[in-house]
């Protein structure tokens, strides 16, 4: 292969897995299309991959999440970089060692992204309610939840647990204060199960990064043209990403819905493979 020059010619070059992963990807995603028109049904909330202490989690939705995406945009932009990055990876790796590199760079983006998750947001909110649970009173608990949602953000499932708690508390309000305790705890646990359940990733981004990173290592000096006419080398387009990522990740803009510690994670995992994988080698 060239490793001057890198510009994508067309969909006449599409190695065999590209071609599956693409196909797998456009049926699930006409399928969760239909489905939501037809009777309202949410696949994603079966399919895409919730944290591993959720009630909603399955084990095969560390699988299941990388061929789910949100809307046609997240579909096209992954599809086309997967195609544009794993092509070329495919044909230089063989079948085998690309579907490895997938689902380690898949697997890896999940983990990274729900690790950073729990630490600086789950674990904190999920202390807040245990605290309250452990030790209620009802006089804290406005000053408790505005505590909680410092930490995370509720969805309707919370918004609606919340609204529901709030009007019976008016309704008990001065008439039995143990009750209204009692359903104080009662709403905590509610909200401690949405907590968890909350967080849903779905997409082959961490993947594609994945992908990404594995170009820019074995063919770093080949240019790739941005918007089909900016020549960049691949290292240095590779470099870019990665610090926007970390810059956007470390940000966390809370009107920004991207997980890009999935981003990073998948890079990171690929990074970690390609290097196990040439140690391996010299090690022969």
């Amino acid at each position: 292969m060239n490793d001057n020059n890198y510009r994508p010619n067309g969909f006449s070059f599409l190695p065999t897995i590209i071609k599956n992963i693409i196909i797998i990807n456009v049926l699930l995603f006409l399928l969760k299309i239909a489905l939501y028109d037809k009777i309202n049904f949410d696949i994603d909330k079966y399919l895409g991959l919730h944290f591993f202490l959720a009630d909603d989690f399955k084990p095969y939705q560390i699988i299941s999440y990388m061929f789910m995406h949100g809307d046609f945009t997240h579909l096209l932009f992954n599809m086309f970089a997967l195609w544009m990055f794993g092509s070329a990876l495919e044909n230089f790796w063989g079948t085998k060692k690309f579907i490895i590199y997938f689902l380690v760079t898949g697997l890896g983006a999940a983990f990274f992204h729900y690790l950073i998750l729990y630490y600086n947001e789950l674990r904190p909110a999920i202390e807040i309610i245990n605290n309250y649970i452990n030790k209620p009173d009802i006089k804290e608990f406005e000053s408790t939840i505005l505590l909680i949602t410092e930490k995370i953000h509720f969805n309707n499932s919370m918004r609606d647990l919340y609204n529901e708690f709030i009007n019976t508390y008016n309704t008990l309000a001065w008439k039995d204060n143990q009750n209204i305790t009692n359903l104080s705890v009662e709403f905590m646990q509610q909200l401690k199960t949405e907590t968890y359940n909350a967080p849903n990733i779905i997409g082959a981004s961490g993947a594609v990064f994945g992908m990404l990173l594995a170009f820019g290592m074995i063919f770093p000096n080949t240019l790739i043209y941005l918007y089909f006419f900016i020549p960049i080398k691949a290292k240095y387009f590779v470099i870019i990403y990665g610090a926007l990522e970390i810059y956007l990740g470390v940000s966390r803009n809370s009107n920004d819905n991207v997980a890009h510690f999935a981003h990073l994670g998948g890079m990171i995992f690929g990074y970690i493979l390609i290097k196990y994988w040439d140690k391996k080698k010299h090690n022969y």
